[in-house]
């Protein structure tokens, strides 16, 4: 029982890491500003990581564990549902919410429809990283650098639209200390929820939450970074993933 609390407090820290790149990245964007190239270039960087990340310690692992079926359903069923609440969080003002430059409605609901973006988008990453600890694993360090990665640019944009908003610095701060704890709370019940089941459930979460990675990767990060960074963008994708894909197989 004591291995078991120590394991979730753990999902739960390391959930905490990735989230904690949210509060930096609102720092920033309450201090200062990087130039869009920089962000652009993390955000490929970031998105390499991530599609690293997926490849081999989601989807590989679910087709181990679960079999061909179960894989791609789940896949598909992520994919759908991120597609679902994206397109709904696009509708209330969330559109664009990866980009340093995005021009959201200068109200609460449109900063807000920004942080819930990235509820949607942080949840199957959290909840991931739990996952990774399954079984007596080490955390995937791939998949916390992947998540740290991503939240930076995701939280400077959606603070400029708070700031716009007239929200202050004890609001935002607070409000992203929120996400962040979420974040926590997702990689705990991660692993939590999935200690016990049998490898086909396990397996399909793995790849429910890499077909909801993958989305997002298409429809957010890599067009944006690459509207901001320019060609140079596929280059650092390869960067990311080669070292994401080092780190995974040390």
């Amino acid at each position: 029982m004591k291995t078991e609390v120590m394991s979730v407090l753990l999902a739960a820290w390391w959930g905490l890491v990735g989230g904690l790149a949210l509060l930096i990245g609102a720092l920033l964007g309450l201090l200062g500003r990087s130039s869009l190239r920089t962000i652009g270039l993390v955000m490929g960087f970031g998105s390499g990581v991530l599609i690293s990340a997926v490849a081999f310690d989601l989807t590989l692992e679910s087709f181990q564990d679960a079999g061909h079926w179960p894989t791609v359903a789940g896949l598909a069923c992520g994919a759908l549902t991120f597609f679902a609440g994206d397109w709904w969080i696009d509708a209330k003002g969330g559109n664009r919410r990866k980009s340093p430059t995005q021009q959201t409605n200068s109200n609460a609901g449109g900063g807000m429809a920004l942080v819930l973006g990235a509820l949607l988008d942080g949840i199957p990453e959290s909840a991931a990283i739990g996952a990774s600890l399954l079984g007596g694993s080490s955390v995937s360090v791939a998949m916390v650098a992947a998540v740290f990665l991503s939240n930076i640019p995701e939280s400077m944009s959606a603070t400029t639209g708070l700031k716009q908003a007239g929200r202050s610095t004890r609001y935002v701060l607070g409000l992203w200390s929120a996400v962040c704890i979420v974040s926590a709370a997702a990689a705990a019940f991660g692993y939590l929820l999935l200690g016990s089941a049998s490898p086909g459930v396990v397996g399909f979460v793995q790849s429910f939450a890499a077909g909801a990675i993958i989305t997002m990767l298409g429809d957010t990060m890599v067009p944006e970074a690459t509207e901001h960074a320019g060609k140079l963008v596929g280059l650092m994708i390869v960067a990311g993933f080669t070292v994401a894909f080092m780190l995974s197989h040390l």
